[in-house]
């Protein structure tokens, strides 16, 4: 994969826009959470958007991450640390496919170059934060750091009625639905002045 130079114009001002979105509190707080989560053996990034990056470029924390949300098999049997570009994205790719599978939607996803070009960083942050977000809802036992680092996601609170609780409801009128209680068009006229009719001849 060939270096890219800076970019310039157009280009620039869209990337620059991409930058302002990454939060540096936000990489503070999933940080400890991936420490807190995989164990201190992933090491610590350098402080800074780029250290940050080239600690979780070659996906091996990441699939660290995803290993330890998963109670039973895990979803990444093989994790290794290369310096092969190609391997290290395989393996964010790796990440990638099991975090759909845990039941990250696809907008939340990040792209393979978002994260090893460092394109948009703000957008793994998206991920990781739903990611976190998923783990603590799913109360599965297998979350471990601070549950208030994370919302909640709303959850399905589906109801069953009976047939005659149904039948039931359909006796109801509505508040919002007001009342026709004596209504009438008694007295009603049709709106402006009724059309003349004049007979000008003698």
């Amino acid at each position: 994969m060939a270096n890219k130079g800076p970019s310039y114009g157009l280009s620039r001002e869209v990337q620059s826009k991409i930058d302002k979105k990454y939060d540096q509190d936000l990489e503070e707080r999933l940080t400890e959470w991936i420490i807190a989560q995989c164990g201190a053996g992933v090491g610590q990034p350098e402080a800074g958007k780029t250290g940050w990056q080239n600690w979780l470029k070659d996906g091996c924390v990441l699939c660290e991450l995803i290993n330890s949300l998963s109670s039973g098999n895990k979803p990444i049997r093989k994790i290794q640390s290369s310096g092969m570009a190609f391997k290290q994205m395989e393996q964010i790719s790796q990440f990638l496919n099991a975090a759909e599978k845990y039941g990250i939607t696809k907008t939340d996803m990040f792209q393979t170059v978002d994260l090893w070009e460092g394109k948009d960083l703000a957008a793994v942050q998206r991920t990781l934060m739903a990611l976190g977000s998923l783990a603590v809802t799913r109360d599965d036992g297998t979350y471990r750091g601070d549950p208030n680092w994370f919302h909640k996601k709303s959850v399905e609170n589906r109801r069953e009625f009976s047939e005659d609780q149904l039948n039931e409801g359909k006796c109801v009128i509505g508040l919002q639905m007001g009342t026709n209680k004596g209504a009438s068009q008694a007295g009603m006229t049709g709106y402006g002045r009724p059309r003349q009719i004049l007979n000008n001849n003698p």
